[in-house]
Order: C-alpha cells, then structure tokens, then sequence
C-alpha cells in the first residue's frame, strides 16, 4: 500500500515538473521574441501619380435602328414564292416575296387589247380629221378614249408590280412571319427589316446639361453583350424642346456599326465627351480606408533608415477604372500603402512588398502627365 503511494506521487511528481518546465521555456521564447522585436508588417505600396482624365457626362440610352419597318403587302393575295430567308441581308429593290397574280394578268392582257384597238381608232379618225371626213367629236370621243386605255393599263401594271414585294432600303431581315401558300391581306406583317449601319443611340439628359451639349459632339458607348468593347460616334440631333414633365431634353447620336455588333433595342451606357481635359491626383481604390469620419490614407515616410506610416485624411473626387482622384491631402510622387493597410498603426515600421497590390498587377496603368 506504502509503495503505490509513493508510485502515485512520484508520477504525479513528473507530470506537474513536466507542465512547469514547458511554460518556463515557453515564457522563455516569448522574452527572447519581445527582446529582439517582432518583424514588421509586410505592405503593398504604390505612387501618387496625376492623370490627365477626359470628363463626361454618363447617361443610359437604347440603341435604335436607322430605319427599320415591318415589311408589309399594299394588296391582297395567295403567297406564290419566297426569295429569301430569315437574318438575310438584302439591297434596295431585291425581290423578297411573290404574290400569285395570274388572274391579275389575264385582266392586264385585255386591257393591254383594248388599248391597242383604241389606238388604232385614234390614229384613223387623226388622218381624216385633217381632211375633215369626220367631226371634230368623233375624234376628240377617240382621243379620250386612247387615254382611259393607257390609264387602265397603268394602273393594272402598278397592281401586278404590288405582288412583287420588294425591300425598300438595304438592310437585314428578321424572321419571316408567312410561308408559301398563305393569304395575305392588306397590311399583313411578312418580315421585319432593319437598316444596321449606322444606327442611332437615344438618351435624355437633364436641363441643366443643355448648354454643354453640341452637335457634332463625341460620345462613347459600352453594352452588355460586349463589356470590353467601345463604340464611337457623334451628336447629330438635340430635341429643340425640353420635357415639361421630367425636365429632360432627348439627344440622339449616329454610330458606324460595319460589323453590326449594335442591335436595335440594345441598352447603352453612353458617355458624352466633354471638351476639356481635367488634371487630377490618382491612387487607386485600395488604398482609402472610407469611415463615416472621413477618408484617409497610410502615407509612407523615411525615418532613421525604416518606412513608415503615418495615417494622413485626404478628399476624395470621382473615381475612375478602379483609381480614385484626391483634391486635397497628397502630393504626386509620394509613396502610399495601396494594400495590408486593415493591420497597421500610426507610426508603425512596415516592410515593403517588391509587387504592387493584385489589384495593380491586374489593372493596366492610365495615362499619366
């Protein structure tokens, strides 16, 4: 019994010795790390640069086509042929559709006889006229005749050339909305068709803009199913008139779509270029710290050989393409922590990262004064 006992101590001996001489050499790490100084936060660090911006003014828009209509049949009839096919790009005066119109010439032949026979009748009683074998009535009766004859077979010939439809404008169609052998109606719809190069972009702008809006005048516009893409173009129409109602005045712009990229009905984000150019003091977007106080920023200074920061309030302006422009609290060239700024301090010595920030290394740098 002697002998567990002393067994349970000297084991419970060992672990308590064990426990103690761990947190020594623990207490002894943490003493000899605080003695030579933990290592400095590592930084991303980036330039206060100035660009040169150009400023706009950012409105949305609809693009519309230059001229577009839904093809439509002045006249009644059995659809006979179809010359094209649905997305078709077509010239002005290419045949699209044919209307059965045999019955429409068989009429177009007696007319064309009874013209014929007119004309005889008019030329015989021209010659008597002039020796005076007939009257003066009988001739003037066969003259008017000859010209209800060619009346009526101009208007048969206008009837047979409305069941040849034809595009009025180049373009490029729709969908087709017939087949052959379907009855068409007066106004019924066949295919739409689009005029695509150039179209037009429409967009309002408020009252306040009118004077810095021009014919003539650049505008850029970006949409959704080409993100990387931009288009130009130009000013080419300001309503004389401004909204009584929203106190807005429409603008439409002219494009050049030779690979008709632009669709009519798209939705455009357009900027109007505005003539002067704007010089600003840039940092990019990730280097503000934003509070309800204010912005501000972790400059970075030289001291006894060391970078450090020191938290600096700036004012911030627009922001553009992932970079920010400063009125006030920076000077160009100076060096500001652009990434790792959430774990720093005021006065606080930083290393500096040889990379710039991911955001930098994945942005490409703006034009710089």
């Amino acid at each position: 019994m002697v002998m567990r006992l002393i067994l349970v101590a000297l084991v419970l001996a060992g672990l308590f010795g064990g426990i103690f001489g761990w947190k020594q050499h623990t207490a002894q790490q943490m003493a000899a790390a605080q003695a030579a100084g933990l290592p400095p936060p590592v930084i991303a660090a980036t330039t206060v640069r100035r660009e040169s911006w150009q400023p706009y003014i950012q409105v949305v828009g609809s693009l519309v086509a230059i001229a577009g209509i839904e093809v439509t049949s002045e006249v009644s009839g059995q659809v006979s042929a179809i010359h094209v096919s649905s997305g078709e790009p077509v010239d002005q005066g290419d045949l699209l559709v044919e209307l059965d119109d045999k019955t429409d010439q068989a009429q177009l032949k007696g007319l064309l006889a009874e013209r014929a026979l007119a004309r005889l009748k008019y030329e015989r009683l021209a010659a008597l006229i002039r020796d005076k074998s007939v009257s003066k009535s009988d001739y003037d009766e066969a003259r008017v005749m000859l010209d209800a004859a060619d009346a009526a077979v101009t208007a048969q010939q206008a009837l047979v050339e409305k069941k040849r439809i034809r595009a009025p404008f180049d373009g490029r169609l729709g969908i087709r909305r017939i087949d052959v052998g379907e009855y068409l109606t007066p106004g019924a719809a066949i295919v739409p068709l689009e005029k695509l190069d150039p179209i037009f972009a429409d967009f309002s702008l408020p009252e306040r803009e009118l004077a810095r809006i021009k014919v003539a005048q650049t505008v850029e516009i970006k949409v959704q199913a080409y993100p990387e893409a931009r288009f130009s173009g130009q000013i080419r129409a300001i309503d004389p008139g401004v909204n009584i109602g929203s106190r807005s005045f429409r603008v439409r712009a002219e494009l050049e779509n030779p690979g008709q990229q632009l669709r009519p009905g798209m939705f455009a984000d357009v900027r109007v270029l505005l003539p002067q150019q704007q010089d600003v003091v840039t940092v990019p977007d990730t280097a503000i710290s934003y509070a309800p106080y204010g912005d501000s920023v972790f400059v970075i200074e030289d001291k006894d050989g060391q970078s450090v920061v020191t938290r600096r309030q700036i004012e911030t302006g627009p922001t553009r393409d992932g970079r920010v422009s400063v009125s006030s609290g920076l000077e160009v060239g100076e060096k500001v922590v652009s990434a790792g700024h959430n774990k720093l301090r005021n006065g606080q010595a930083v290393a500096i990262d040889s990379r710039p920030a991911p955001a930098e290394r994945e942005a490409s740098p703006g034009p710089s004064a």
